[in-house]
């Protein structure tokens, strides 16, 4: 499955973090977020879920030690060849453009997470792409959880953020270091969402919401929308 084209704003932040990545607090928590997807997506051993944005591998990596078989892709080639640098059993990566996934229901479920592609296509139309792509991938009655940046927190507690309320984009700039402690400042632009927004979202691609849940990183529950955490984490099924 072919190469992505380098034309996407994240890969040049990638590429100055590398591992550095995984030394971010958000993180942390990966083996709490997967300990509770397992049983929220009903994943068993041997079920093939699809890692959309994968970054690095931190979930794939943990849901591969628990039996269950993963396929990563994200649009970084260094983050792909971090994943598959020591790789478990059960888990493989690629780099491939979500806004390509070439995939027809093969996947039980798909996660995109912690904006994982999903929430970083900031042009209109490219999420709804993404999300009809992972539609697409999973098998007819396939789970997906993802998350997606709640446009309520960013207005409430963000003083100074650069939000527009029309597009629903977020833009910051933050400073980022590699693993020699190396810092350079970049733009991070982030699609923001309201629960509405995202069962609209689902309702145009053939998903049912099962739940949308106000979450932190590493802390993954079952709690109704706020407008006090940062993410919402949205779980659907395919219909048909």
């Amino acid at each position: 499955m072919g190469a992505a084209s380098r034309d996407h704003w994240f890969e040049d932040v990638a590429d100055h973090l590398g591992s550095a990545y995984l030394r971010y607090s958000f993180t942390k928590g990966t083996r709490q977020e997967v300990d509770f997807l397992i049983p929220a997506l009903g994943l068993e051993p041997g079920m093939r879920v699809l890692d959309v944005g994968c970054g690095p591998g931190r979930h794939a990596y943990v849901l591969a030690e628990r039996g269950i078989r993963v396929h990563g892709i994200d649009v970084s080639r260094r983050f792909v060849d971090l994943a598959n640098d020591g790789a478990p059993a059960g888990a493989t990566f690629e780099r491939l453009d979500a806004r390509h996934l070439p995939f027809d229901s093969e996947f039980d479920a798909a996660i995109c997470l912690c904006q994982g592609a999903f929430g970083l296509m900031t042009a209109d139309g490219h999420d709804a792409t993404v999300i009809a792509g992972i539609r697409r991938a999973l098998r007819p009655a396939g789970r997906v959880a993802l998350s997606a940046f709640n446009s309520y927190f960013v207005m409430k507690h963000w003083e100074g953020a650069d939000f527009d309320p029309d597009t629903g984009v977020n833009h910051e700039r933050t400073e980022i270091r590699n693993e020699a402690g190396e810092a350079v400042e970049t733009s991070l632009w982030t699609g923001c969402y309201t629960p509405r927004e995202l069962r609209l979202l689902c309702a145009a691609h053939d998903l049912a919401v099962d739940s949308i849940s106000s979450v932190e990183p590493g802390a993954y529950r079952f709690e109704p929308p706020t407008a006090d955490t940062a993410e919402f984490l949205l779980l659907a099924t395919r219909q048909s």
